[in-house]
C-alpha cells in the first residue's frame, strides 16, 4: 500500500454542529480529552481563573462565551488522525458554518435532551442533506431532566427527515441518571460523576444480570433498560454502515460532555464507522483523494489569529495528493504559482510547522491578500472546486468612517474582514456608498470591534431599508430590456466584493415586480463562486 492510501485510510475529518448552547464546544474538548490531546478540560486559561474552552480562542468569543470563527482542531486515536471542525453553533454565524460543511467528510450532530431539534438544527442538517454528509446524533445532558429518549429519536426522525438506529440507550435521566448501555458493544457503563475536567475509570457491567449490577442501578431502572432495548431490536433496524456512508442511516449516542459520559463510546464508534476522506466535485471532473496530484481549496480565511502580528491564515482542505511544504503551487484564479514555506496544523489555537499534508487535512497558510474563500490550489490543472456558496444576507446597514485619520486602516479592515467571509460588501453603483450585509445582527458587533481593536479603525453603521440581496444574471447584457432594468433599478444596484452585480431588493414585491416587467433579468439568492 502506498503511502498516501495508508495515510488517507487513517483520515477522519468531521464537523461538530448543533444550535447553540446544545454542547456543541464542551463536546469537542472531551473528544480532544479521550483522545488524549489535551490533559483536563478548560486547557487554555486566561489570568489562570478563567477557564475558557480549548477551541474558543478569539477574544470576542471569551467574552460572550460563544463561538464565532470555525477552528481546527487535530489528534491521534488509535492509529487514526482525526481532524475536527468545530463551527459557530449561533444563527448569526451559519454562512460559516455552511462554508465549513463543504471540507468535512461526516459531521456530528449535537441535541439538547431538554430542547430537543432547534431551528438552528434543521438548517445545519439540511445542509448536510442536499450533500448526503454522513451524520452521528448525540443526545447530550442527560444529567439534566429532559424528554423521553424515545420521543426525542421520534422528533429526530420527524424534524430533521433523517432514519436514526440507537447505538446507545441511557438508564434514567436528570437526578436519576444512572448509566448508559452500548448497544453496539453490549456493556453498559455506570454513571458515577466525578471529576469534569480529568478522565477518571469507568465501571463497566457486560452481563445484565450480574448480581453486582444492583449496587449501583436502581432494580426498577434496570428492569426499564431490558424493556426499552426488547423494544429498540423491535422497532429500529439493524446497524447498516453502507446506509450511512450513503447519507441514509444516522446511528444516535446518549450521553453528558460535561461529565465526560458516553464520549469515549461515541468516538470508538466514529473511529471504526466514519468514512475517510471523500471524492470532491470541480467544475471540470471528480477529484479523488488517492490521485497522486495535489489539489485543495480555501473554505474559510481568519485575520489575524495572533492580534500580536499581522497576519492572515487561509485555510485549506487538502483534496487529493501530497501537500509539501515549499513545493510550488497553482493559484488557479490568479493565475500564479506559489511557493508556502510555513504552512501550519493546528490544535486550537496553538499552530505547528508541518512537511507534509494528506487528503482530509486541513492547512493553514500564510496569506497577505492573495487567497479568497473557494480559491483552488492545484499542481498545475486549471480546476475549481464547486459547491462553495455565498448566501443573501438578512441584514444590512451604511458603514461609515468615524475617524477621518484612519480611513485607510478602516479601508484594508474591511477589505480583509469580507475575505474572510465574515459579512459581504456592497458598494452602490448610484454614490459608491458601503453597505455591509450579514446572516445575523450580531456580526456587526464583531466587525466594529475587530476593525478597532485590530486594524485601529472606528465605524458606525445606519440603518439601511434592504429586504435581500440578490445577485443578477441575464444571457444578454446588451439587450433594451436590461438596459432598461438598470436605469428603472438604479437605486437599488450595487457591486459585490468581486465586481458582480447585485440588486438590493427594499421587498418581497420588488422582486415580484422585477420578474414581470423584466423576464429576461435572472435574480438569484445564492452566487456560487465561479
Amino acid at each position: 500500500m502506498s503511502e498516501l492510501k495508508r495515510e488517507i485510510a487513517r483520515r477522519r475529518t468531521f464537523g461538530i454542529i448543533s444550535h447553540p448552547d446544545a454542547g456543541k464546544t464542551t463536546l469537542t474538548e472531551k473528544l480532544l480529552l479521550f483522545g488524549g490531546a489535551i490533559q483536563e478540560a478548560g486547557a487554555v486559561k486566561s489570568n489562570k481563573i478563567k477557564k475558557t474552552a480549548t477551541s474558543d480562542f478569539m477574544e470576542i468569543e471569551r467574552q460572550r462565551g460563544i463561538s464565532v470563527a470555525t477552528s481546527v482542531l487535530s489528534f491521534e486515536y488509535r492509529g487514526k488522525k482525526i481532524n475536527i471542525l468545530d463551527t459557530p453553533g449561533h444563527k448569526d454565524f451559519a454562512e460559516d458554518t455552511y462554508r465549513t460543511l463543504t471540507a468535512v467528510d461526516s459531521t456530528i450532530v449535537v441535541i439538547d435532551v431538554a430542547k430537543g431539534v432547534e431551528e438552528q438544527t434543521e438548517k445545519l442538517v439540511k445542509v448536510c442533506r442536499l450533500r448526503d454528509i454522513p451524520m452521528i446524533v448525540f443526545i447530550n445532558k442527560l444529567d439534566r431532566e429532559g424528554k423521553d429518549a424515545f420521543e426525542l429519536l421520534d422528533e429526530i426522525e420527524q424534524k430533521l427527515g433523517l432514519k436514526v438506529v440507537p447505538l446507545s440507550f441511557p438508564v434514567g435521566m436528570g437526578q436519576n441518571f444512572q448509566g448508559v448501555y452500548n448497544i453496539r458493544e453490549e456493556k453498559l457503563l455506570v454513571f458515577e460523576g466525578g471529576s469534569k475536567q480529568k478522565l477518571g475509570e469507568r465501571k463497566v457491567f457486560t452481563d445484565l444480570d450480574d448480581p453486582d449490577l444492583k449496587n449501583y442501578i436502581d432494580a426498577e431502572l434496570l428492569e426499564e433498560l431490558k424493556e426499552n432495548l426488547e423494544l429498540v431490536r423491535e422497532v429500529y433496524p439493524p446497524f447498516d454502515r453502507e446506509l450511512y456512508l450513503e447519507g441514509k442511516l444516522q446511528p444516535v449516542f446518549f450521553g453528558s460532555a460535561l461529565n465526560n459520559f458516553g464520549v469515549q463510546d461515541l468516538l470508538d464508534c466514529f473511529v471504526d464507522i466514519a468514512p475517510p476522506p471523500r471524492p470532491k466535485k470541480a467544475d471540470k471532473r471528480i477529484v479523488y483523494p488517492d490521485e497522486p496530484q495535489f489539489t485543495g481549496f480555501v473554505f474559510k480565511i481568519h485575520a489575524n489569529m495572533d492580534p500580536k502580528h499581522r497576519n492572515r491564515l487561509a485555510f485549506v482542505k487538502v483534496v487529493s495528493g501530497i501537500f509539501e511544504r515549499n513545493k510550488s503551487y497553482y493559484h488557479v484564479r490568479l493565475d500564479k504559482k506559489m511557493k508556502f514555506s510555513a504552512p501550519n496544523m493546528f490544535f486550537g489555537s496553538k499552530k505547528q510547522v508541518v512537511d507534509k499534508a494528506y487528503p482530509g487535512d486541513i492547512v493553514g497558510l500564510h496569506d497577505s491578500g492573495n487567497f479568497k474563500i473557494g480559491d483552488t490550489l492545484t499542481e498545475g490543472e486549471k480546476l475549481m472546486f464547486k459547491g462553495i456558496p455565498r448566501f443573501s444576507p438578512e441584514h444590512f446597514r451604511y458603514i461609515n468612517n468615524e475617524d477621518p485619520m484612519k480611513s485607510k486602516q478602516l479601508a484594508k479592515g474591511i477589505d480583509q474582514l469580507m475575505d474572510e467571509g465574515v459579512a459581504q460588501l456592497f458598494t452602490l453603483n448610484l454614490n459608491n456608498r458601503k453597505v455591509i450585509g450579514t446572516a445575523g445582527a450580531l456580526q456587526y458587533d464583531v466587525i466594529q470591534y475587530r476593525l478597532e481593536h485590530e486594524y485601529g479603525a472606528k465605524c458606525s453603521y445606519e440603518p439601511l431599508q434592504i429586504w435581500k440581496a440578490f445577485w443578477i444574471h441575464t444571457s444578454d447584457p446588451d439587450s433594451e430590456e436590461y438596459k432598461e432594468f438598470l436605469r428603472v433599478k438604479q437605486k437599488y444596484l450595487a457591486k459585490d466584493k468581486d465586481g458582480l452585480p447585485v440588486f438590493l431588493a427594499d421587498s418581497p414585491f420588488s422582486v415580484q415586480m422585477v420578474k414581470n416587467d423584466f423576464p429576461s433579468v435572472e435574480l438569484m439568492e445564492i452566487s456560487e463562486r465561479e
